[in-house]
């Protein structure tokens, strides 16, 4: 019989241009492009600085005034001590102890209160501009993803373009959140902890800052060492989102084959890979902290050396001096060590920014050029001439073909598995572009034409249908959805299906399960024909769209739609002879050529594919009528 036609699905595989640019983009291009997303927000992001700074200010005022208060409080036990009020100011000469030491708490209460509305202020307004960055990079993505042409779809798994639009965006948020903004906020911290200490005493800030520069080398040496790591990881955790996907969409088979356990095992196996790359990315973590901290805690050991030495010999005050020195110096050395989460921080956002900037990067290979024809009306006169396609450049697909089709015929594409008949119907609407020659709509070629009106002239069925989370009336007006109650009736009675449609619980109104689960097949495949037929495009194609419809639906079908041909050029890729003998023109695909064309009387008298596919299919018909049993009764 002629065979039934595959959806044709082009080599997962990126292109060799693909794998250049990936190769060729650095860290510091990626750092340099996320600084630049980070720049669309720079209101937000100042305003977020703005207020560490203030946290910053407010934690050194406490800082401040618990040393004074220490001071204050080691006067009352030593006269002689100095006390140095901030400013130059001085309390009044009969203020007592108690009274200066109550001034202090006063005014540490307030900068603690000021601090805690400040802070509450400062994370209200950092998940705000974190929030209309991933929703506006998300946006962007899932906009720029519409656009790209099939190629893109083809070199891609399903799980990683998921993980990007999802996984992957918040990486890129977390660089803006986790890098820009605690970088900066890190050196404004850093710079303020400097200076005051700077102030106190130079000799002892620079004894215990020594250790600073091995900090920066560590984190440098981290940072080459984990990135193939982060790499790996998302790499896994796209192979198990694939694994999850297929599953759910298969679930039918796994259940039917009681392959459950296998399943289970599969996934655990993914899930296990994960977990192992995980496990071996935080053991490296978990080395390099207690390195840094260590590095920091000598810092410590140097002042209290050096500082004790200094406070002993009066040249350092014990709390104004001492003691804020100290918390300081923790302080600083929390902010160093901020350097770990952030290089780490870094690592999982360059992976991420890498994989999001390759859909933003991506070529749209298929686009309306800067002038498009856009026709009032359109005839329908279809051209193929001298066409070759390709997904890879090693593999042809189509070669050769040429055939013209005038307006308002049937064409019968028909061919085995695998010959390029899906491809070819592909090229008419421009889910591709040909390699070679080119496909012409009346007289001008579809690489001029505007491509939403080129796509919205096209009636489009596929072998298998797709239906939406939504009503029968909204799947049906997907391609028109101001179409009115009466058109999208007129539309279902075309293809057949108004009949079993008012008889659902809720008619037109009633809600389809997710890909049409509560649906037959061949009623999904009627209301994907009312989709096409609602738009009454002048071009119609049919890719095998009655392969899941019995014979006796296929009749009903076909000759309510054989007054909807009437005037309208149609493709109809099939393999029934039912179908074919209705067509004024059948070309035969064997390999990617067209080895035969004409009618189907003109075929059965030639000697060749299509003749030895119609008496195979002819056989068990015959078979059938003159089986004893037949001719018994």
């Amino acid at each position: 019989m002629i065979a039934p036609v595959r959806t044709a699905v082009a080599p997962r595989i990126t292109s060799p241009d693909a794998k250049t640019k990936q190769l060729k983009t650095t860290n510091a291009q990626l750092i340099c492009r996320m600084l630049a997303l980070g720049w669309r927000y720079r209101a937000g992001s100042l305003l977020v600085l703005a207020q560490q700074c203030t946290l910053v200010l407010l934690t050194l005022a406490q800082l401040g005034l618990a040393g004074l208060g220490i001071d204050v409080l080691r006067r009352s036990a030593q006269p002689d001590v100095t006390v140095n009020w901030p400013l130059g100011w001085q309390p009044p000469a009969s203020w007592g102890t108690l009274a200066q030491v109550e001034l202090i708490a006063a005014g540490i209460l307030i900068s603690a209160i000021s601090f805690s509305l400040m802070r509450y202020w400062s994370i209200v307004s950092a998940a705000v501009l974190m929030q209309r960055l991933v929703v506006q990079l998300r946006t962007d993505v899932y906009d720029k993803l519409q656009r790209l042409s099939f190629r893109f779809f083809d070199a891609n798994q399903t799980g990683s373009i998921i993980n990007r639009v999802a996984g992957d965006v918040q990486a890129v948020r977390m660089f803006v959140d986790g890098v820009i903004i605690q970088v900066l906020s890190t050196l404004l911290s850093l710079g303020f902890f400097l200076a005051y200490m700077f102030s106190m005493h130079v000799p002892l800030t620079l004894a215990c800052l020594a250790t600073t520069p091995l900090l920066w080398v560590g984190s440098v040496m981290f940072s080459r060492v984990v990135r193939p790591a982060y790499q790996r990881a998302s790499e896994l955790g796209d192979a198990l989102i694939l694994r999850l996907s297929e599953n759910f969409q298969g679930i039918h088979v796994v259940k039917g084959f009681a392959r459950e356990a296998d399943e289970i095992s599969r996934f655990a196996e993914a899930n296990g890979q994960v977990l192992q790359q995980k496990s071996n990315i935080f053991r490296k973590i978990s080395i390099f902290q207690p390195i840094m901290g260590g590095l920091t805690q000598l810092n410590m050991m140097i002042l209290l050396a050096y500082g004790g030495y200094l406070v002993i010999h009066g040249q350092l005050a014990l709390g104004s001096g001492m003691f804020v020195f100290a918390n300081l110096l923790t302080q600083f050395a929390n902010q160093v060590g901020q350097v770990t989460n952030i290089a780490n921080t870094i690592q999982t956002s360059l992976n991420g920014a890498q994989r999001v900037f390759e859909v933003l990067d991506a070529p749209e290979e298929v686009e309306s050029p800067k002038i498009p024809i856009r026709p009032a009306r359109i005839a329908g006169e279809l051209e193929f001439r001298s066409v070759d396609f390709s997904y890879l450049p090693e593999h042809s697909i189509l070669s050769d073909i040429s055939f013209c089709v005038k307006p308002g015929q049937c064409v019968a594409i028909v061919g085995s598995t695998g010959s390029g008949k899906s491809t070819l119907l592909s090229l008419i609407p421009r889910f591709y572009d040909c390699t070679g020659g080119c496909v012409r709509i009346d007289g001008v070629d579809v690489r001029d034409w505007d491509l939403k009106q080129l796509r919205r002239s096209i009636g489009l069925v596929f072998q298998e249908s797709f239906l939406f989370s939504n009503t029968v009336a909204a799947n049906i007006a997907f391609g028109h959805p101001d179409a009115t109650p009466q058109a999208i009736e007129e539309a279902a009675r075309v293809a057949s299906a108004h009949e079993f449609i008012i008889d659902m619980p809720d008619g037109y109104d009633t809600l389809i399960g997710e890909h049409g689960c509560n649906l037959s097949g061949g009623q999904r495949q009627r209301l994907a024909i009312a989709r096409a037929m609602l738009l009454k495009p002048p071009i119609l194609l049919l890719d095998d769209a009655l392969a899941a419809i019995d014979p006796g639906t296929e009749h009903e079908i076909m000759q309510a739609m054989d007054q909807a041909m009437q005037g309208r050029t149609t493709f109809i890729v099939a393999h029934r002879l039912s179908t074919l003998r209705r067509a004024d023109l059948v070309i035969v695909l064997h390999q990617g050529r067209i080895v035969q064309q004409g009618t189907h009387e003109q075929l059965m008298r030639e000697a060749g594919h299509y003749l030895q596919s119609a008496r195979i299919q002819i056989a068990p018909e015959a078979a059938g009528k003159n089986s004893p049993r037949r001719r018994a009764g």
